[in-house]
């Protein structure tokens, strides 16, 4: 049998690095994935049974606030659309400041 040579013994290395990396990533992902899963649980949680009522429409409040600006697609928009009142995905409509009250 054959013994490798130094540079293919190499070249089999940087493949299974190149292979340990991509499985990281993948993992790493699936993580950050999975975070904003359960963060995301928690904030609908508490929207929805929050037992402190002043922080669950402090909270809302904040969405309402923050989340137009954050989201920039129409169905993500949309996705959300209970939470941000009426005008979701209109933006003009929402300019005002006055929808959802």
């Amino acid at each position: 049998m054959a013994r490798k040579t130094i540079e293919q013994r190499l070249a089999q290395l940087d493949a299974q690095r190149a292979t340990l990396k991509a499985r990281l990533g993948k993992q790493e992902r699936a993580n950050d994935t999975r975070r904003k899963v359960l963060l995301g649980a928690l904030v609908l949680h508490r929207l929805e049974n929050g037992r402190d009522e002043e922080f669950s429409r402090r909270l809302s409040e904040w969405l309402k606030r923050e989340l137009p600006g954050f989201l920039t697609r129409n169905g993500d928009k949309e996705l959300f659309a209970d939470l941000l009142g009426a005008t979701a995905t209109g933006e003009t409509q929402g300019s005002t400041g006055e929808a959802g009250s």
